[in-house]
């Protein structure tokens, strides 16, 4: 770690047991960094989306261990929130398990300000969220996102120090950092973990390597009892109890598996006494329909919002998607996934932490260009495929 000054047939079967790390750091009040700039006030700027809020996780987890004492607040956008803290909880203040891990969220709505950039109320709702940023007077504010947005609002926090990649993935993001990390690993999780390391590194209380473990990621999500007991109810009333989830959507066509084999998986566990729940967002009902449809009763369809998503998938046996928020929510919480990979590469952004079994066709090329046609590597993996993944993740242990 180095911190500069700123100036097999269709598809391939693979086994994903990446597990995940975290600092063992030596708590201390008052931390100093390389420049002898004390921080007690520290800033995240992480600003969407699901996905990529649930892979800084660990590293914000890594950053409250270093820094025990320290005020932590993320700047996020507002539909990301609930990833943070429980809907109608205060977003500053004392930490619960309904905002476990940061002191303070501050959220903004980039997209809807750009559509009225120049009205009263956008200008009156920037201010007040950029007012409260910077009463916080931060210390420092790490860019985790390494965009040239997220960058730029590191940097007019006014925090006296801006971390950022030394490569962030828009270059033109390095210019507005103060202190440069070198990123490590092979998985995003572990180049954010590499980024916390270089904030404390050059103050020495990062500890050897050999004692790194995985870190509690599930501990950092909030867990609200009102979403928990609307679930239960809804389960209870579904007549559910062992139950898998699969969800047919993606970000983008190229990622999505037809959603037709997702109703062939939930038939297979369903003749294994295993209901399946469909899992859906805005924009993806077609897709949830159709899937439904292909299951033969065996599949409920089922909304939620992000934090009853949490507690729905703290209660799953079983998680089958591709390269989405909610299977990196799964992988978070410790749930079992069957992933079914396209153009994403699984070793960036696969699976971390919990037992997987990857599918990719050795046919896919990494790309994140934004195609809607589906990747035609990931049309060769069958449901087949998928089945044995599941059977195998669920230890054969389903009547069938």
């Amino acid at each position: 770690m180095s911190v500069e000054p700123a100036g097999p047939g269709s598809h391939s079967f693979e086994s994903n047991r990446i597990e995940s790390r975290h600092l063992d750091i030596t708590p201390e009040a008052n931390i100093t960094t390389t420049r002898g700039t004390e921080i007690r006030r520290l800033l995240i700027v992480r600003l969407s989306a699901m996905g990529d809020v649930i892979h800084t996780l660990p590293a914000v987890h890594a950053l409250r261990q270093a820094f025990p004492q320290a005020f932590i607040g993320w700047l996020i956008e507002e539909r990301w929130t609930e990833l943070l803290c429980a809907p109608g909880f205060p977003r500053r203040g004392v930490r619960s398990a309904l905002r476990p891990l940061v002191d303070e969220v501050h959220a903004v709505n980039l997209k809807a300000w750009g559509k009225s950039l120049f009205s009263i109320s956008t200008l009156q709702r920037a201010v007040t969220v950029w007012n409260d940023v910077r009463d916080v007077h931060y210390d420092a504010a790490v860019d985790l996102q390494g965009a040239m947005r997220s960058a730029v609002l590191a940097r007019l926090s006014g925090a006296r120090v801006v971390y950022g990649a030394a490569e962030p993935r828009e270059s033109p993001a390095s210019l507005w950092y103060t202190r440069k990390v070198v990123a490590h690993g092979r998985h995003v999780i572990e180049q954010n973990l590499s980024l916390a390391e270089g904030i404390v590194e050059r103050a020495h209380y990062l500890q050897p390597a050999a004692k790194m473990s995985p870190p509690e990621i599930s501990c950092d999500l909030p867990r609200d009892p009102e979403a928990e007991a609307r679930i239960d109810k809804e389960l209870a009333q579904q007549g559910i109890r062992d139950f898998a989830i699969l969800n047919p959507g993606a970000g983008w066509g190229a990622k999505r598996w037809p959603a037709e084999r997702y109703g062939e998986v939930a038939r297979w566990l369903g003749d294994r006494g295993l209901r399946s729940i469909l899992n859906y967002g805005p924009g993806e009902e077609q897709l949830v329909r159709a899937a439904e449809g292909a299951s033969a009763g065996t599949a409920k369809a089922m909304s939620c919002t992000i934090t009853e998503l949490i507690a729905l998938t703290r209660r799953a046996r079983l998680f089958v998607g591709g390269d989405t928020g909610p299977l990196h929510l799964a992988a978070a919480l410790r749930v079992p996934v069957a992933a079914i990979y396209g153009p994403t590469d699984p070793a960036r952004n696969g699976p971390y932490g919990t037992r997987s079994v990857v599918l990719r066709n050795v046919e896919s090329v990494t790309s994140h260009a934004r195609r809607a046609a589906p990747d035609e590597g990931l049309l060769a993996i069958g449901s087949d495929a998928v089945v044995a993944a599941a059977d195998e993740l669920l230890g054969g242990g389903l009547r069938g």
